[in-house]
């Protein structure tokens, strides 16, 4: 695919973010352009507004050892290694995603940074690939741990949404890990787009560095009906924690037949469940593989609590619905999450949440 084709082809797949997406009139500053350096620029409340059509956030961004609990509020996130991560997930228990995307809250795989630390054994496998432009993480976990229904096939959260405040509402993330940080690992970057699938008993979340090139691209989140399969294609495995260096993806919608480049897009959730698309992604190339002990790498997260989701077999995705949808999910390799939320309604999409891009 010649450089000018593909340019092209990224234009037009950012221009639907911002075609589809419409301010709230008593807080248009759109999340992404609200920056703020770690720590000292973090306001106490990223989104405070009362007035805003969904209210302000539910927690907070100043987070330290006074709010390190596992009933934080904490909603400033970190991707910094395949041993200190943080994924987003409710703030109660037994909830989905569809009923709770603006009100997660961080969940980090290791103290220090103020919120809530993921549950020993809950996560049962990760793969962390370090691009030129991103850094993608996908792998299983047992998703009771962070609050989330044991049959919830999920969906997306990113930095932008409908209303363009984020999902969730406020919520900040940090990263030390890219190379424009200079391996100055004191000091984090605020990273502008970013995206995160959570459901179906797995995960993946991509942050594109700052200083990159095709944030928004590579970064987007105008397909969360695709789930991690499309979104972060990978080749996470059950058991295994491994850290990688990879190529681009191409852009999520981005394909070529035949020498010829063209763009999908998915259709409005009115036309119903989405039952063909005319690419299959595959993960971008990846080498250099380092495999770790999930004992060496988490070493201080808290016992688990209640009860624990069965998982499926190793390399699982899962592409079903937990309602009616009339699927069920199939199982291959890969992390991936796509279907219904249980709290989507019918609809046979992963969100039929009004402020959800």
């Amino acid at each position: 695919m010649s450089p000018s084709i593909l340019s092209s082809a990224l234009l037009a797949v950012v221009a639907v973010t911002f075609v589809n997406a419409q301010p709230d009139p008593a807080d248009p500053t759109p999340l992404v352009d609200k920056h703020y350096a770690y720590p000292s620029g973090i306001p106490y409340q990223v989104d405070y507004n009362t007035a805003a059509i969904r209210g302000p956030q539910v927690g907070y961004n100043i987070c330290n050892s006074t709010t390190e609990n596992q009933n934080s509020m904490c909603q400033t996130s970190f991707v910094n290694h395949i041993d200190d991560f943080c994924l987003w997930a409710p703030p109660q228990p037994n909830s989905t995603i569809g009923d709770t995307e603006g009100q997660e809250v961080a969940w980090c795989t290791k103290p220090g940074h103020g919120t809530r630390v993921i549950p020993a054994g809950a996560l049962q496998g990760v793969q962390l690939i370090k691009t030129p432009n991103y850094i993608q993480i996908a792998g299983f976990l047992d998703q009771t741990q962070v609050n989330i229904n044991a049959d919830d096939y999920g969906g997306e959260l990113d930095p932008h949404g409908a209303d363009l405040r984020g999902n969730p509402l406020g919520g900040l993330m940090y990263s030390n890990a890219f190379p424009s940080n200079g391996g100055n690992n004191a000091s984090y970057q605020q990273v502008i787009d970013w995206t995160n699938f959570m459901g179906g008993n797995s995960f993946c979340m991509k942050v594109c560095d700052p200083a990159g090139q095709n944030q928004q691209a590579l970064c987007q989140n105008i397909y969360d009906r695709l789930g991690c399969e499309y979104n972060a294609p990978n080749n996470a495995q059950k058991g295994v924690f491994e850290v990688c260096e990879g190529d681009d993806m191409s852009p999520v919608g981005v394909y070529t037949t035949g020498g010829a480049t063209s763009t999908y897009y998915q259709p409005a959730e009115s036309l119903g469940p989405i039952t063909t698309v005319p690419y299959t992604p595959t993960p971008a190339a990846s080498s250099n593989c380092v495999t770790y002990s999930s004992t060496a790498l988490y070493t201080s997260q808290p016992t688990p609590t209640g009860a624990t989701a069965s998982s499926g077999a190793s390399g699982a995705k899962t592409t079903g619905s937990s309602t009616n949808s009339g699927s069920s999910p199939a199982q291959t390799g890969g992390a991936a999450t796509m279907g219904v939320s249980l709290g989507a309604g019918l609809v046979g999409v992963v969100f039929a949440m009004a402020f959800l891009s």
